[in-house]
Parts: C-alpha cells; sequence; structure tokens
C-alpha cells in the first residue's frame, strides 16, 4: 500500500506541472488506477487530487475534461464524502453539464451526469444537489436537446432520479420544465431503455401536490394509460411506472383526479391486472391499490369475477435504477 501512495503522490504533484502533457499523462495514470484498482480511490481522494479534478473540469480541453470527470466518477463510486465535501464540485459539474450543447465534450457530461447519480445514493446528499437549480435545469435540457446521445440521456435520466427521491425536490423540477422533458421524450423516443427510465423520473415526480396540474398540461394522464394498453406493448416495467405515477397522481388530486384517470383510463384496466398478475411483487401490490382507487367497492365483485386481478407474490423489486454506476465497480 506505501508503494500505491507513493505513486498517487507523485501523480497528483503533476497535476500542478506547468507542461500540459505532464499533466495530461497524470490525469491518465489516476484514471487508470482508479478504474483498475479500487483500493486507490481513497488514496487519491485523501493526497488532494479532487480540487485538481475539479479544476480540470474546467478547461476548454475535451481529452482533459474527459480524463478528470471519470476519475471523479471513479472515487465517486467508493469516496462519496471527500467529493461532496470538496469547494465548488457541483459548480463544476454544472458548468460541464450546462454546456452540453456547446463546449462540453460528451463523455465529460455523461461521466458528470453519472457522478449525480452516484452521489445521491446518500440520502443527505440529494437535497443539497436538489437545491442547485442550475443542475436540474441542465439535465432537463440535456434530455430534451434532439442532439443528445442515448448514454447521456440515459445518465441524466438516472441523476434526476435520484434527485426525484428527496421529496422537496420535485417541486423544483417542476418548475424547470422536467414534466414536459419527460413526456415529449415517452412520446418521442421509441428505445425501450429510454421509456423505462424516463417513466421510473415521472412516477418519481407525480408524488407531489404540483404535479397534478403539470401532468394535466401535457395530458400526462392519458400518457400514462396508454402505456397500459395492451396494445401498446410497453415492457413491464414501464407498465409499473405508469401504475405508480397514475397512483400518486389519485392520491395527491383526490376525487376529482381519480375522475379523470377512470375517465381517460377506460382501455388501461387491462394493463392494470396485468401489472397486477405478472409484475413484480412492488409492482402488484400497486396495481391492486390503483384498482382500488379507480373501482371502490367494484373491485371486490371484479376480483371474484376476473382471476387476473389476484394477486400472488413473487420476488420485490422497485420500479427504480439500481444505484451502481453504469462502469461497475471497475470504473471508466
Amino acid at each position: 500500500m506505501e508503494t500505491k501512495r507513493r505513486k498517487v503522490r507523485s501523480f497528483v504533484g503533476r497535476l500542478s506541472s506547468v507542461s500540459e502533457q505532464t499533466q495530461l499523462d497524470a490525469l491518465r495514470e489516476l484514471r487508470l488506477m482508479t478504474k483498475e484498482d479500487e483500493e486507490t480511490r481513497p488514496v487519491i481522494a485523501d493526497s488532494g487530487a479532487i480540487p485538481y479534478l475539479v479544476d480540470t473540469l474546467f478547461s476548454s480541453s475535451h481529452v482533459f475534461q474527459e480524463n478528470a470527470s471519470a476519475t471523479l466518477l471513479n472515487i465517486s463510486i467508493s469516496c462519496r464524502e471527500p467529493l461532496m465535501s470538496t469547494r465548488g464540485v457541483l459548480d463544476a459539474i454544472s458548468h460541464v453539464l450546462s454546456r452540453h450543447n456547446s463546449t462540453s465534450s460528451a463523455c465529460a457530461v455523461q461521466s458528470c451526469a453519472a457522478t449525480l447519480y452516484s452521489l445521491v445514493v446518500v440520502d443527505n446528499y440529494r437535497p443539497i444537489v436538489g437545491s442547485k437549480r442550475d443542475i436540474v435545469y441542465a439535465l432537463v435540457d440535456i434530455i430534451k436537446t434532439p442532439k443528445s446521445t442515448t448514454r447521456s440521456i440515459k445518465d441524466a435520466l438516472k441523476a434526476l432520479f435520484g434527485i426525484a427521491l428527496h421529496p422537496l425536490n420535485r417541486c423544483t423540477m417542476i418548475q424547470l420544465g422536467a414534466v414536459e422533458a419527460l413526456f415529449s421524450l415517452v412520446a418521442k423516443d421509441r428505445k425501450v431503455g429510454i421509456v423505462e427510465d424516463a417513466t421510473a423520473v415521472i412516477a418519481q415526480i407525480a408524488g407531489c401536490e404540483e404535479s397534478v396540474e403539470a401532468f394535466r398540461k401535457v395530458s400526462g394522464i392519458g400518457v400514462l394509460a396508454d402505456l397500459l394498453d395492451m396494445g401498446n406493448k410497453a415492457s413491464m416495467k414501464t407498465k409499473e411506472n405508469a401504475v405508480s405515477g397514475l397512483l400518486k397522481l389519485v392520491r395527491c388530486g383526490g376525487a376529482k383526479v381519480a375522475m379523470d384517470v377512470r375517465l381517460r383510463a377506460l382501455g388501461a384496466f387491462d394493463g392494470i391486472a396485468d401489472v397486477q398478475e405478472n409484475g413484480s411483487s412492488k409492482g402488484k401490490s400497486k396495481a391492486a391499490a390503483l384498482s382500488a382507487e379507480l373501482l371502490g367497492d367494484e373491485i371486490h365483485l371484479s376480483t371474484q369475477r376476473d382471476s387476473r386481478f389476484d394477486s400472488s407474490t413473487s420476488q420485490d423489486s422497485s420500479f427504480s435504477f439500481n444505484f451502481s454506476t453504469d462502469s461497475s465497480e471497475s470504473g471508466v
């Protein structure tokens, strides 16, 4: 371990070299170390490297941005506290994300979004990240920009999902146009993974009072109901997300929203039944709850007439993302 520490100190020292090539070589070595040897991540974090890496995110050089952001992502997998306690780290991430459509490298944008996703694994960091409106705005802008790559969109969606897990962040997301952007993505993008991830974020945002009006403006209830239509061929994960979103809307909006859902979801009851029969254990529970909210006392008659509403148990799984970076523990 002492040998590793000496190597780390040597490379970190070179980050302040007057030679850009020396700096770049050191960055590449640190990135490789954090990728291949997770034991070096806390060593690098404790060596004073993080402030240099953060400053490098402001570089106009894509290769510098990419190596610095990837190294920060790798460190965030194992050492979140040193990263969050570094002054200016969220401002630097915001700088990269907000320029996703101009001067930032696409790879750096992806790494920065994935770093946020990694950081918000920690409950206490969600309100901190969510309070940075410039970050939320940039993530929303990424998912609504036609030129954004699929990987950038997926990483941005995951970051937004993590931010939305803190209830007080949802209103901010709505104010910054997340609902319109998410439903537009669902309507226009036919990639299963994108639709699944977008509807997972939608289901989270639906859990606040402000969501009722925001969803109404984009015909969100109808879109979620359409995803449950058996002719739509949506994946089970997408259906579970749609069920979760509708259930939260009904519970937040009360009788009026429940009536809207009943009127617009006539073709969705088969999909709700499908989730209750074939979904995850959490999906089955939410589908049963949504049926009860929509049908009231009629649900008892319905379950007697139609075995599709029977609730059987299966291994629990959530509608959420699996909180690990796409790069796995080995880093990028």
